[in-house]
């Protein structure tokens, strides 16, 4: 049991780190979808690599018997769903960034309208929040048949992923204070 989850761990990782980090900038860019840098900039194919790469790890820990089977295309479509709408919130915020690039600071401070972006901040977190709720409601019959091995890999593998996007997010704001201290 053990090792499957460690496998699938280290599947994630695999494919969920190349195309972050390893990317590189080529004549295609325009095919490309925006991101902070040039450097983390992914496909469409990269996403849905990422996806899939996703949804076979969470399949692989969770080890469904086969009348639970029946269960998984609603979580696997959530999954899906909540993975489009987050490539599109970020491919919007990139072209925001970019808007916002081409202009002075001077003017991007005078520009400035807080009410705004709390209205932008506010739709894009009622769109996580309706994906989270949509992911939640998928998986709750599926869940309520799951055994306690089940529930416990399950749980191994959110606190893994969670806990590893809480290090990426950090290795992200460190890097962009550290770009920002270059300026």
């Amino acid at each position: 049991m053990l090792k499957t989850v460690t496998a699938g761990v280290t599947a994630f990782l695999i494919a969920a780190s190349p195309p972050v980090f390893a990317q590189e900038p080529s004549a295609g860019a325009s095919e490309r979808l925006p991101s902070a840098g040039a450097s983390e900039r992914l496909t469409a194919a990269d996403w849905e690599a990422l996806t899939e790469a996703r949804i076979k790890l969470v399949k692989a820990a969770v080890q469904l018997t086969p009348d639970q089977e029946k269960y998984w295309p609603a979580v696997e479509n959530a999954i899906r769903i909540r993975a489009m709408d987050r490539q599109i919130r970020l491919a919007t915020i990139a072209e925001r960034a970019r808007e916002l690039r081409d202009r002075s600071r001077i003017e991007v401070l005078r520009d400035r309208n807080p009410i705004e972006f709390m209205q932008r901040r506010a739709d894009r977190l009622v769109q996580r929040a309706a994906d989270l709720n949509r992911l939640a409601e998928a998986w709750q019959p599926l869940y309520q048949t799951l055994q306690p091995d089940q529930k416990q890999r399950l749980a191994f593998l959110t606190i893994f992923v969670l806990r590893e996007a809480r290090n990426a997010a950090e290795q992200r704001r460190v890097r962009s204070e550290d770009e920002d201290d270059d300026d």
